[in-house]
């Protein structure tokens, strides 16, 4: 069963009122004639007091007519005045002010033109008291309408606000899968090309030099060990088994011998500065482009050593990675490997220049500022 509106309850409520207070005109005024007016006209204005809700101004126009026809033509002076302040209070809080008003003091012309024509004699003190009603009910309506709407904003703010966190959080979300996929390639793609780079070595010196192979598989096996390290320490992230434990970064500028370990290369290495004081999203970022750089050089350069240098001075990390191999065709770091090491230095407001040397072979130099967050 549907629940009455607090409207409806109203209605019910003031149409009661008005047969009681009707019932008691007619007691006190004992034989008092009447006629079919005082009872038509009060159950018609009260249906237009039910209908104010679905129709304000039509409801308050009805009311009004029949509260001026009744006091007008009944013959008993029943407390049906009542029943246009509570239309005139939907209709303002309906959003119909102007409407209300015009209606409001036409109804005061009406009854002041009355008075002068003979009509029927109400006090100074009654008009002003009617008068006063009408403009309370108008003013009220209007009130309870402007606060509704400002509940009403209010809420919908909310609700923006709302849609803004969950947005910003689904922002944050696709930034951190895509910061996860960067960290997945360089850790996977980087790794197993360097396994299938010496796997090669050693089916090739297997025969004619068991002890490069030798050297080739050892090489595999602490790279893929690195691998699944790195692998775990990422899936532990995603998984978020402790949140409050902090993950250190797979790589690190303190680990510098372990990176240039599993490139299978010969390097030499020039390290100056604190390297072990950088700020972490830098020490990650700069052993991601170590390690990248070091990749390349195994895959394309066709070279067995190279040189690392890094310099932390000035308030930069400097890294530079050169070979002096044939390398290959230089297609202006359009490969995925570069450019991923191009948008970690921008990402730090860092810069990174790749290209051929003029005696030959390859030079990756990568400038990445520290930032505040130096020690």
């Amino acid at each position: 069963m549907r629940k009455p509106s607090t409207s409806m309850i109203v209605s019910l409520v003031v149409i009661a009122g008005l047969l009681v207070g009707m019932a008691v005109t007619y007691a006190a005024r004992g034989q008092a004639q009447i006629n079919a007016l005082d009872v038509v006209l009060p159950v018609i204005a009260c249906g237009g007091l039910l209908l104010r809700e679905r129709y304000p101004v039509g409801a308050l126009l009805l009311v009004m007519v029949c509260v001026a026809a009744y006091y007008r033509y009944a013959g008993l002076d029943g407390p049906v005045v009542i029943l246009p302040f509570v239309n005139l209070y939907t209709a303002a809080e309906k959003g119909h002010l102007t409407a209300a008003i015009a209606i409001g003091a036409a109804s005061l012309l009406g009854m002041g033109l009355g008075e002068t024509s003979g009509v029927r004699h109400v006090e100074n003190s009654l008009f002003l008291m009617i008068a006063g009603w009408e403009v309370a009910a108008v003013a009220f309506g209007s009130v309870t309408r402007s606060r509704r709407l400002y509940l009403q904003a209010v809420e919908q703010r909310a609700l923006e606000a709302e849609h803004g966190k969950e947005e910003e959080a689904r922002r944050r979300a696709s930034e951190e899968r895509l910061r996860i996929a960067r960290e997945l390639h360089d850790v996977l793609g980087h790794n197993i090309s360097m396994i299938n780079v010496q796997a090669a070595a050693a089916l090739h010196g297997l025969k004619k030099r068991p002890e490069d192979a030798e050297t080739a598989l050892r090489t595999i096996k602490d790279t893929s060990k690195e691998t699944l390290r790195e692998l775990r320490t990422t899936l532990g992230v995603l998984r978020q088994v402790d949140e409050d434990a902090p993950t250190a970064p797979a790589d690190s500028l303190a680990r510098v011998d372990a990176l240039v370990a599993v490139s299978g290369l010969e390097v030499r290495t020039d390290l100056s500065g604190p390297l072990d004081a950088v700020p972490t999203e830098v020490d990650l970022a700069a052993a991601r482009i170590v390690r990248e750089a070091l990749t390349n050089v195994s895959r394309h350069s066709g070279a067995k050593q190279a040189t690392l240098t890094i310099n932390n001075t000035s308030g930069n990390i400097m890294i530079r990675v050169e070979d002096d191999g044939p390398g290959a065709t230089y297609d202006g770091g359009s490969g995925f490997g570069l450019q991923g090491m191009r948008e970690r230095a921008t990402a730090l407001g860092g810069t990174l220049e790749a290209g051929p040397r003029p005696e030959g072979g390859f030079r990756v130099v990568a400038r990445l500022p520290l930032g505040d967050g130096a020690r």
